[in-house]
């Protein structure tokens, strides 16, 4: 019958099909019927509308589940004895019911019905309501002076929570102010600037005093224990209040940049760092801001960020450990990108504060150097490789040298260690390879760099690594007897530098800062074996090239040190020796050989002596460099401008006319001044020695003023300081060493 009162799809209006019960049956059944409908379509009767159907199907429905509930008191009489103590509606259920209020609210309302449920008068009443809730939400209170200085005098009497809640929330409309945006709703409003600084400095002064006595927190005597605010029993009441304050903290310590208050926070994040330890996600947000502080900051801010690092890692180490170091070694690496006279103090404070991180524990050190010691290694083997431009970029920079530095610091501090033990000899390779990639000229300054950071590498852990061949090596391959092609202000400063220009390279104030770097490389290699009992055969090369340099080199100003170290090692390995001799065990006693350089180190060698002297006197000078040395250079001092005398002039040319004659001919035509030799040739530069007195005369020149001043004074003052010419026995004795002869080479010239 259902079926017969059924339609195709095609035959319904828009309305009756979005009214109507179509199903997959219907249309089945539809289609089943369509040859005897297509005979009786002019006799067919009206068909119901949507809506009847629909009742139709629910009474159907109804009628179905009474049905059903009857047969079950036959089926299952226990079930239905259970319903009828338990849910009587269910089983008094009536044909009658209809579940349209239930589809209504199963299924969405007809447009009209949407607009008669929303009448104007409840659109008004609620937004009454709405505006009512508004109003009271903005009715805060204005922080004052006042209500400040009773705060801390209700601080100091007896702290309660709802002080420190009235308090909390005061600061933390202070902070929202510093970014301009409000964090949520507020009670109060600070809107003047003292009232700002007045409320920020009461709270740094007088919140952690307070919460202590407000969670009954005893000061705790012993150091290494730190005792938890989370052990108080008022912890859970007050957290959500401390929790609020930390963070703050926090924000405000991220907003500022004047460094004065930027010190003052630290302080007191230093103080709350227990009360962070117990809120991961508060204590996560204040590593942030103190590693930013630790590695950008200013010199007491760095401090403080890293004592209060330190102190979250030694208490919570298993926790913030490992991030914390990797964090802080990715920060150095960014921030040693470049390196400068003022940005040397500073990296340098973040390798020995780094290093004291990685101090704490040496399992996670071993961890974090193996991989960025094995990251540094493949840089440099896709630099041996590809040998390209870009590839040696990626070696040859700070970074890249800085980590290097860094590594060897770390063992040499943290030996003896077994653990970090294995790491020595790749690091030493490293280095080595480094120096090995590109060993020109132009980068000697990176190579100082590496021999330096093997120095301290080997002095530290008592490994034998074999630096003196990449020194001795410059001796050969610089030439030292050859003029310089121009002159230069300033020396070079090789801490600062990496590679040199071709203007450095002809300049003569790179010969005389690489014998400065040569002289003490040297020198403080050998303080670091000079009480081994194999000294004397370690400086035997060394001796060698020292006396075949000063065999060939003229220049006075290169001889001085280089004959100075000579000695000073030849010293050490005849007091070596000869204590050797006395020695009453073989070289195969291990033990004994250890006992017996102990001994002499602690005896002191003459070596060890000379290098403690030297080192003070080192310390000063670059202590002067720091304070300011080159920035007096920067300035333009007035120049001094000198009288002519001409009479004393013709008198000293009178008294000198027997004794340089060439000079006469010189001053004639028009040339420099010039020592010349036995032939009396001019101008001519073919001969090392022409160029040594030219060196000389250079060196000299340095300590007048250049610029500024007539010839004929000029010629005065060079007339007045000319030098004797050295005759052939000097040279003789200069060739086997006399010091005396050096000394007088300093204000003269060779024939």
């Amino acid at each position: 019958m259902a079926g017969k009162q059924k339609r195709k799809l095609e035959d319904l209006s828009l309305d009756e099909f979005l009214l109507s019960g179509f199903d997959s049956a219907g249309e089945n059944e539809s289609e089943e019927e369509t040859p005897k409908q297509n005979g009786l379509k002019k006799n067919k009767k009206p068909l119901k509308s949507a809506a009847a159907e629909i009742d139709d199907k629910k009474i159907g429905k109804a009628l179905e589940h009474k049905e059903q509930l009857s047969r079950l008191k036959n089926k299952d009489p226990e079930f239905y004895k259970f319903l009828q103590d338990n849910d009587q509606t269910l089983l008094n259920f009536d044909d009658t019911d209809s579940s349209d209020d239930e589809d209504e609210k199963k299924y969405h309302k007809l447009p009209s019905a949407l607009e008669e449920a929303s009448s104007g008068e409840d659109d008004d009443e609620e937004g009454q309501k709405s505006t009512k809730k508004s109003k009271k939400s903005e009715e805060t209170i204005k922080v004052t002076d006042k209500m400040i200085e009773d705060w801390k005098a209700a601080m100091k009497k007896e702290p309660t929570p709802r002080l420190f809640r009235d308090v909390t929330q005061a600061f933390k409309a202070a902070v929202a102010t510093t970014k301009g945006e409000a964090s949520g709703p507020c009670r109060y409003k600070v809107a003047d600037s003292s009232v700002f600084n007045a409320l920020v400095l009461f709270c740094i002064r007088d919140v952690y005093v307070a919460l202590q006595r407000m969670l009954n927190l005893k000061p705790n005597k012993d150091q290494k224990k730190l005792v938890l605010p989370s052990s108080s029993p008022k912890w859970q009441k007050n957290q959500i209040d401390i929790k609020m304050y930390l963070s703050g903290v926090v924000q405000l310590l991220s907003c500022l940049t004047e460094s004065t208050v930027i010190t003052a926070v630290l302080r007191h994040a230093n103080q709350l760092v227990a009360y962070y330890l117990c809120l991961p996600k508060q204590c996560r947000h204040l590593m942030k801001q103190l590693l930013k502080q630790w590695s950008t900051g200013e010199e007491t801010c760095r401090v403080l960020a890293f004592l209060a690092l330190n102190k979250i890692c030694r208490h919570k180490q298993e926790t913030y450990l490992k991030p914390i170091l990797k964090q802080m070694y990715i920060s150095y690496v960014k921030n040693c990108k470049f390196t400068s006279p003022n940005a040397l103090p500073m990296i340098n404070f973040m390798q020995r504060t780094l290093t004291e991180m990685y101090s704490m524990n040496t399992q996670a050190t071993y961890q974090h150097a193996f991989i960025y010691i094995r990251q540094l290694a493949i840089h440099l083997r896709n630099a041996m490789t590809m040998k390209k431009k870009e590839t040696y970029q990626s070696v040859y920079n700070w970074q890249f040298i800085h980590c290097l530095y860094l590594w060897c610091r770390v063992l040499s501090n943290l030996h003896p260690s077994d653990v970090l033990q294995p790491l020595i000899y790749p690091l030493c390779q490293v280095i080595i390879g480094t120096i090995k990639l590109v060993p020109t000229i132009k980068y000697y300054p990176l190579r100082m760099h590496c021999c330096r950071a093997l120095t301290l590498l080997s002095s530290s852990t008592n490994t034998f690594v074999p630096v003196l061949p990449f020194l001795l090596e410059i001796f050969q391959q610089v030439e030292f007897n050859k003029k310089p092609g121009r002159m230069s202000k300033k020396p070079i400063n090789f801490a600062v530098i990496l590679k040199l220009g071709k203007v450095n390279l002809m300049e003569k104030a790179f010969k005389d800062g690489l014998i400065d770097q040569l002289y003490d490389l040297i020198l403080e290699y050998f303080h670091t074996q000079a009480s081994t009992i194999g000294f004397p055969e370690l400086a035997l090369p060394t001796i060698i090239q020292l006396k075949a340099f000063l065999k060939e080199c003229k220049v006075a100003n290169y001889c001085k040190p280089v004959r100075q170290l000579l000695e000073k090692v030849q010293e050490n390995s005849s007091h070596i020796t000869g204590r050797r001799q006395k020695a009453a065990f073989g070289v195969a006693d291990a033990t004994a050989v250890a006992a017996w350089e102990k001994r002499i180190q602690e005896e002191g060698t003459p070596l060890s002596r000379y290098y403690s002297q030297w080192k003070k006197l080192r310390e000063k000078e670059i202590q002067l460099e720091i304070s300011g040395k080159e920035r007096m250079e920067d300035l333009e001092l007035p120049e001094i401008k000198r009288k002519k005398i001409a009479d004393k002039k013709a008198e000293d040319k009178k008294e000198f006319k027997d004794l340089f004659q060439s000079d006469s001919e010189s001053d004639d035509e028009g040339d420099d001044f010039k020592i010349k030799g036995k032939k009396g040739s001019h101008g001519s530069d073919d001969d090392g020695d022409d160029d040594d007195g030219d060196d000389d005369l250079e060196d000299l020149s340095d300590m007048s003023d250049d610029e500024g001043r007539d010839s004929d004074d000029e010629e005065d003052e060079k007339e007045s300081r000319a030098p004797q010419p050295l005759s052939s026995s000097s040279l003789i004795k200069l060739a086997e060493g006399d010091e005396d002869v050096v000394e007088d080479l300093e204000l003269s010239d060779d024939d």
